[in-house]
């Protein structure tokens, strides 16, 4: 428990269908321009506790884990766990962006290959794609969208094996990159799974790949820099097709040696009040700063998939983005908390 900050985490089950419940209106816009939740750094609930430490860590992380593994172990593990729903759980909440950060363990003879953040986790990815497949089946009118990424240790053997398993566990769920993915489309032909794969040689390869999505990523530890950066990208323009705006915070070592006591999750909660306010103001479409997907930390907190589904609702009128009225009055809410 976490004193005062511990709040309930609960899945609401009437998010699991949400896309389906979407009025007609919406069904011919394409996904890109919806509003959807994401989990950023998806797999961490299943962080190994006696695995080894990522090989892309520092050295000075390796060397004192080695030497205080008592000290550092627990401290490795209160800032890099991210989420603690599962999988299932997160697409049963709604979530429809998951962030699979993919490894391969250097001393492992085998082809498994595990999610990672800092330590690797206890499943497999090819047990969570048909744990996926297995709840999209009773969803048939769902769509998920997997960012595969990082690819620790990859071999281009290893790429080719996690392409196939893709292939084969999701078939024709699949949806290739030259379909455009409204709703309506998807269902008329079967598809339920969009795979971005952050590596180029497959691309080429594999029709049912789509490229590295965008990911807004602030690398901040104070919610208003956080909040700036977005509204700096925001001021940039949106991509075209797919991206996400992360809502994550991130700590640094100077971050961690000022708290002691704290964790991502404790940093985490303290900032979603006031980036429940930043969601609420947001708007999707296909305007320059309009939003697409949004992912957070802990994502069964504070209604975070609710607000973002809820987005979708501004739709049902013109389609447009934040007014100057409408930024006026958030940038005072901002200000005075």
């Amino acid at each position: 428990m976490e004193g005062p900050l511990q709040t309930i985490v609960h899945v609401c089950h009437e998010n699991g269908q949400w896309m389906s419940r979407l009025p007609e209106k919406l069904w011919d816009i394409p996904l890109y321009n919806l509003a959807l939740p994401g989990s950023h750094d998806t797999m961490t609930y299943c962080l190994d506790k006696s695995s080894a430490v990522s090989v892309n860590e520092s050295k000075l992380v390796k060397f004192l884990n080695k030497c205080l593994p008592c000290i550092v172990r627990p401290i490795i593990m209160k800032w890099s766990v991210t989420q603690v729903l599962t999988v299932t759980e997160q697409l049963e909440a709604g979530v429809r962006y998951l962030d699979f950060r993919i490894a391969h363990k250097a001393s492992d003879p085998s082809m498994n290959l595990y999610f990672v953040h800092m330590v690797y986790t206890t499943v497999t990815v090819q047990d969570i794609l048909w744990e996926i497949l297995r709840w999209l089946e009773t969803h048939p009118q769902e769509v998920v969208i997997i960012a595969c990424r990082n690819f620790d240790g990859l071999t281009k053997r290893l790429h080719n094996h996690l392409v196939a398993c893709i292939k084969e566990i999701f078939q024709c769920k699949l949806c290739p990159r030259n379909v455009v993915p409204t709703l309506r489309t998807m269902w008329r032909l079967g598809h339920q799974v969009i795979v971005s794969y952050e590596e180029e040689t497959e691309l080429g390869k594999h029709c049912e790949l789509w490229p590295p999505i965008p990911y807004w990523w602030g690398n901040k530890t104070s919610t208003r820099a956080l909040i700036r950066y977005l509204e700096h990208m925001k001021r940039m323009g949106r991509p075209g097709e797919f991206f996400v705006a992360g809502i994550n915070l991130t700590e640094n070592l100077r971050y961690i040696l000022v708290h002691p006591f704290g964790s991502l999750k404790k940093m985490t909660l303290q900032s979603l009040p006031c980036l429940k306010i930043w969601i609420k103001q947001q708007y999707p479409g296909p305007k320059k700063k309009c939003v697409n997907i949004i992912a957070g930390d802990f994502i069964g907190n504070n209604d975070f998939v609710k607000d973002v589904i809820e987005l979708n609702t501004k739709i049902n009128t013109p389609l447009h983005c934040q007014s100057e009225l409408e930024q006026i009055a958030f940038n005072s809410q901002f200000l005075n908390l």
